[in-house]
């Protein structure tokens, strides 16, 4: 069954198994506790095999993480489709044994085409008519402080690191939009599904600060390899827009981080951002501490498993903006 036949399923009016009117919303019917959408579910459970006999892996998981919508969040049959959701994320490609030559080309290959990818995602937002258009619009905004130049610098890093989102939500099986620009506030993007887990939320909301410093690492180059104050100057300007991000409130980048860390590991986080205060001297990081407090002593919202992946990437990125922010 095509991917268009399974999305044009209209959702079920009457239980399946025992007739009764069901609302629009309901995911169990009420009266014999069948699953609403049984036969949408069978369809994406077809799909995403076919997807994955096919080696379509993004495709595969796009399809469970729809079939997860449909069932409900204490359900075993969810649960199984998250773990499946998981293993899918943690599985790489078979390798087979090589000598010392193949793993080296080998590795060369991988590094090609992982390069390949990503610039095709940088390019992805410059085909998107609002993208460009609201890019536009932001640099006339920013144009009349910093000049035409530092302005398209700057705005380059803002899509770098907004791109960083992207490319970890499709990397994650989810479609996502191309970014758009808000002037004076920066850009966001839209995400199309709901994210599933505080991991998963981490790993999308610190993919865009680990692009950005990228970004931030690229300008320094360029300003040691010219010695340019102007590629100096967009380096920190760069670092302090991400270190910005990184405050673990609201909708920034850095709240999506914290979301995945125990309490331990907050307070571990709370720790790393004084250091770098004390090593640095910027000013930001006490505004990024303080907050960081507050959320290590928030009652809800802490997870009781470590993810040490988020509070690795979360710190390093703290330390490394800190260090490139330094005059």
């Amino acid at each position: 069954m095509s991917d268009a036949a399974v999305l044009q399923i209209a959702p079920a009016l009457r239980c399946t198994s025992c007739g009764t009117e069901l609302a629009a919303t309901l995911l169990v019917c009420p009266a014999c506790h069948a699953l609403v959408h049984r036969v949408r579910l069978e369809a994406l459970a077809r799909a995403a095999d076919e997807a994955t006999a096919s080696n379509d892996r993004a495709r595969a998981l796009s399809l469970w993480r729809e079939a997860m919508e449909l069932l409900p969040a204490d359900s075993r049959q969810r649960d199984a489709v998250a773990q499946r959701i998981d293993a899918m994320q943690q599985s790489r490609p078979d390798a087979q044994p090589r000598s010392g030559w193949g793993k080296i080309t080998g590795g060369l290959a991988a590094l090609g085409i992982a390069l390949v990818t990503k610039a095709k995602l940088l390019l992805i937002g410059l085909t998107k008519l609002g993208t460009v258009a609201t890019m536009f619009v932001s640099l006339g905004f920013y144009w009349r402080m910093w000049g035409w130049q530092f302005a398209a610098a700057i705005l380059v890093a803002i899509y770098i690191h907004e791109i960083g989102h992207v490319a970890e939500i499709r990397r994650l099986g989810m479609p996502a939009d191309a970014p758009m620009f808000i002037p004076g506030l920066g850009a966001f993007i839209r995400l199309q599904l709901k994210v599933m887990t505080p991991s998963e939320d981490a790993r999308i909301g610190l993919a865009g600060p680990v692009w950005g410093l990228g970004a931030s690492l690229a300008a320094l180059a360029l300003s040691l390899a010219r010695h340019s104050d102007f590629w100096f100057g967009i380096a920190q300007v760069s670092a302090w827009i991400n270190l910005f991000n990184l405050m673990p409130i609201w909708q920034l980048d850095g709240s999506r981080g914290f979301h995945a860390l125990s309490r331990t590991q907050r307070w571990m986080a709370v720790a790393v951002i004084a250091i770098a205060f004390v090593l640095s001297g910027k000013r930001m990081l006490v505004l990024v501490g303080l907050v960081a407090v507050w959320r290590a002593f928030e009652k809800k919202n802490v997870q009781t498993q470590h993810d040490w992946r988020a509070f690795a990437t979360y710190t390093v990125l703290i330390a490394a903006f800190a260090a490139l922010a330094i005059k």
